[in-house]
């Protein structure tokens, strides 16, 4: 009866879309359209994903307005994400491939670790700029970053500094608008890095150092 429970967990994570779903709410509640909109879904299929999540109790709504807003039920959904994320690539070299070959070497571009940001940070060497989307940002971010959404970079790069580099960061390692960030500031002659981390690592990061 036990495991008949814990199972009703791993039926609802099944689908490579509700894993999706639950990755985009670990950065902020999100209405069923927003999601429709992140992952290429039909509002009707997004409602009928997050129907089965809610089930299994991972995620909550509320309404706000003439929309349903869903937030992750616990912390401890954004913990078992990370872990998930963790556990395929260190045991699926199927993981490991499409992240080197997408991520890594086909943008051939510096990465920026944690204990290095936070060093570079305290001595004025770099400027952090968090490219996800305004909602995201006010929700939570890395402690001193800036936000300008990736579709807004283009028109404020002339606001940024010319005198220290630029670390960008999005949703962590598999999302990609942090990678087009970085190479529209190298388009423009600016010397930029990735971090490949979330702000839950971050997190994670700064509990450990203390």
């Amino acid at each position: 009866m036990l495991y008949q429970e814990f199972a009703r967990i791993g039926k609802s994570i099944s689908s490579p879309k509700r894993l999706e779903i639950l990755d985009l709410l670990s950065q902020s509640p999100k209405s069923v359209e927003g999601l429709a909109k992140n992952t290429g879904m039909t509002v009707a299929n997004v409602s009928q994903h997050l129907q089965t999540l809610h089930h299994a109790r991972l995620v909550n709504y509320k309404k706000q307005g003439n929309f349903v807003i869903y937030e992750l039920a616990d912390s401890a959904v954004s913990d078992f994400m990370g872990n998930l994320h963790r556990l395929s690539e260190k045991q699926l070299v199927q993981v490991k491939h499409i992240k080197k070959e997408f991520i890594n070497n086909h943008f051939e571009m510096e990465g920026l670790s944690l204990p290095e940001l936070k060093k570079r940070m305290e001595n004025g060497e770099v400027l952090l700029l968090d490219v996800r989307p305004k909602e995201e940002y006010e929700e939570a971010h890395i402690p001193g970053a800036v936000s300008i959404p990736i579709e807004e970079l283009k028109e404020k790069l002339a606001s940024l500094p010319s005198n220290c580099d630029v670390v960008a960061y999005c949703g962590g390692p598999y999302c990609l608008m942090s990678v087009e960030a970085v190479e529209l500031l190298k388009t423009k002659g600016i010397h930029a890095f990735r971090l490949e981390k979330s702000v839950q690592d971050w997190k994670e990061f700064v509990n450990q150092e203390n």
